[in-house]
């Protein structure tokens, strides 16, 4: 017999109803308001199953599943008794099981009354096994018994299984384990319910060009929340070489030394699975597929003054040089085995978190003791977490967040990193626009004056229009800071006019403009931890040890950062409150640390940092293990908005 399995729509009820009182006695039937709430339910699947008889597809059975954390729960499965012993049963217990080990479920439960023997010998040939009965389940004398079928294959679960999308599957040669070749006719057109499933979909298709079936296949994946390999944003990159440029400058100092030897003047560069054939750019080739994470793609390099690209092209299989073949088949291998798309779990994980590292940095923004109880409270909420550094960059498709923790700047690679994962959809925390807003002193100085939040007197210096005269009219100490310094480097306290001079000759030789505050002395900083325009934290940060800055980097060791004391965010002023909340507020809704001073009972805000420190013992001392839980909720529901959008959004009909 010919069965089909569908989702069930709204329109289906009446069609369930009506199998209900077929397959099941009175006291097992689902009234009309279950039947409408598990069809209109986000954690229940209903499934119809037709067949064909007589020439037309008839409905001859359903499935109702709760969907849990770790399990799957058969709620109801029917089958017309006309049509019972042909297979259909069959068929909605294997739906089951494939709609289990997709979740990464441990389990699969179901009920059934103890008194059909014919029915739990039919569960058990199927590895259901009794684990006790549940008494007066059904009504008061009617029990049920619950089975249990364990998925010893949930343990190696992949989370995201691969596909190669091309336009042609009969013309694909590639002989790759463990990957499914799918036709784009057949995504698009959700034909295998494509759309019910996990999946990283590897974009082949001939042609990206806007309308064309290879667009069409990156866009409804992102519709479908499926990773697409090139996405819609690399597809467009692809056709404005002023971005391509833009972007390529990250690895300009890579191109030009590998090209250094190339004695002519073009050269064209073919990428396979971010390989490439010739030896000398294997570097070249690596670089380039993480800053356009596509398949298989040509660049075509020009040399004029120093190398620049001409034009960057996505490739298709048939557009393949029959010398490259062989290679490439061995490079498709090798980018399928690499364990990144087989990490295997002892557990399933709702979201995965990757967290942005640099394991060389002295004074990264969070300790190990830190970055363990993010861990755990991240475990505890059902997230998984992986560090990343930045060879990882291509890597960035497999997560559903990402969170900063080395120091940010816009001219690095943290800056690349928060851009491609907020382009692919990732909720990231520090987001680029906090990065550009918050490491530039320039941009805070003009947004709190704007909106009229106290900060020190402030002066900004223009390179080339600074005069003797106007600086002996300053008064002194004055703190110069550079636009874009952070923890205290390229801070610099003058007191006089000549070291005045001094100062902003060496500094204007980074920025065109430069910061002076007056300088306001006092025993401690307050630091304001704002996350979700909500406070975190608080700490007083005492000054080091003989000096006025919080950090000391000239003093030894021991005596490079003050004390510090944390405290309540009951015990914190409501004006320092007040005032850190606004401050926060102008640079967006992320992650950051408001330094503010109090004098007189005045409050000003010194500086808002992104990416602040989060220490053991230190910024945890107060809420401990709750500290890190509230910033995996956080990202929890940014991932949940960006994906139930509809849930947080009313429209008012018209």
């Amino acid at each position: 017999m010919n069965i089909f399995l569908r989702r069930s729509a709204i329109s289906d009820l009446d069609l369930l109803l009506t199998l209900e009182k077929k397959a099941f006695p009175a006291y097992q039937q689902s009234s009309r308001r279950v039947l409408n709430l598990s069809l209109k339910s986000t954690f229940q699947q209903v499934w119809i199953a037709e067949a064909e008889h007589n020439g037309a597809y008839i409905t001859v059975g359903c499935l109702i599943l709760y969907l849990y954390k770790r399990s799957v729960r058969i709620f109801s499965i029917a089958v017309d008794p006309e049509f019972q012993g042909t297979g259909i049963g069959k068929e909605l217990i294997d739906k089951t099981e494939f709609i289990a080990k997709e979740r990464g479920a441990e389990r699969i439960t179901l009920e059934a009354s103890v008194d059909n023997k014919k029915l739990i010998s039919w569960y058990n040939k199927f590895g259901f096994e009794s684990a006790g009965p549940i008494k007066d389940y059904y009504e008061e004398g009617r029990d049920a018994l619950r089975m249990v079928k364990e998925l010893s294959e949930a343990e190696s679960k992949t989370r995201i299984s691969n596909i190669i999308v091309v336009d042609e599957p009969k013309d694909w040669n590639l002989a790759l384990d463990n990957v499914e070749i799918v036709s784009s006719k057949d995504y698009t057109s959700n034909k295998e319910l494509f759309s019910e499933r996990a999946l990283r979909v590897f974009n082949l298709c001939n042609s990206y060009r806007y309308q064309t079936m290879g667009y069409y296949v990156s866009l409804l994946a992102s519709a479908r929340e499926h990773r697409a390999i090139p996405n819609v944003t690399t597809i467009r990159d692809f056709k404005d070489l002023s971005v391509i440029r833009s972007i390529a400058d990250d690895i300009d100092e890579v191109i030009q030394k590998s090209l250094q030897k190339c004695a002519e003047d073009k050269l064209e560069l073919n990428v396979y699975f971010g390989q490439v054939v010739n030896p000398d750019y294997k570097v070249l080739g690596q670089k380039l597929y993480q800053m356009f994470e596509a398949p298989m793609f040509t660049v075509r390099f020009i040399k004029g003054k120093r190398w620049d690209i001409k034009r960057l092209v996505p490739l298709s299989l048939s557009k393949v040089d029959l010398t490259d073949f062989e290679t490439v088949q061995d490079f498709a291998q090798q980018y399928f085995k690499t364990k990144r798309f087989h990490r295997p779990k002892l557990k399933s994980y709702k979201y995965y978190l990757g967290i942005l590292i640099d394991p060389k940095e002295e004074n990264p923004p969070s300790d190990q003791r830190a970055m363990k109880k993010l861990e755990e409270a991240a475990d505890d909420l059902d997230v998984y977490t992986e560090y990343i550094t930045k060879e990882d960059y291509n890597r960035l498709s497999e997560f559903d967040a990402l969170f900063i923790r080395e120091t940010t700047n816009v001219n690095n690679y943290t800056y690349q990193f928060s851009r491609k994962a907020y382009a692919e959809g990732l909720a990231v925390i520090d987001d680029p626009w906090s990065i550009l807003r918050c490491s530039n002193k320039i941009y805070l100085h003009e947004r709190l004056k704007t909106n009229n939040i106290p900060a020190p007197e402030t002066n900004v210096f223009y390179k080339g229009l600074v005069k003797d005269k106007d600086l002996e009219n300053l008064k002194y100490p004055i703190i110069l800071k550079q636009p874009d310094s952070a923890f205290s480097l390229g801070v610099t306290k003058v007191i006089s006019c000549s070291e005045m001079r001094e100062s902003l000759d060496r500094l204007f030789k980074n920025s065109d403009l430069i910061i002076g505050q007056e300088f306001l002395p006092s025993d401690y900083d307050w630091r304001i931890g704002m996350l979700d325009n909500q406070p975190l934290f608080a700490c007083k940060y005492f000054m080091a040890k003989g000096h006025w800055q919080i950090y000391n980097w000239k003093g030894p060791k021991k005596d490079q950062t003050g004390n510090s004391a944390t405290l309540s965010i009951d015990e914190v002023p409501a004006k320092v409150l007040k005032s850190a909340t606004k401050a926060a507020a102008l640079m967006g809704d992320g992650l950051y640390g408001v330094d503010l001073k109090m004098l007189d009972d005045k409050v000003y805000v010194i500086e808002v940092n992104d990416n602040p420190n989060i220490d053991a013992g230190i910024e945890d001392k107060i809420l401990g293990k709750e500290l890190y839980k509230k910033i995996i909720q956080s990202f929890i529901t940014r991932i949940e908005m960006s994906r139930n959008i509809e849930r947080f959004v009313s429209i008012e009909p018209d």
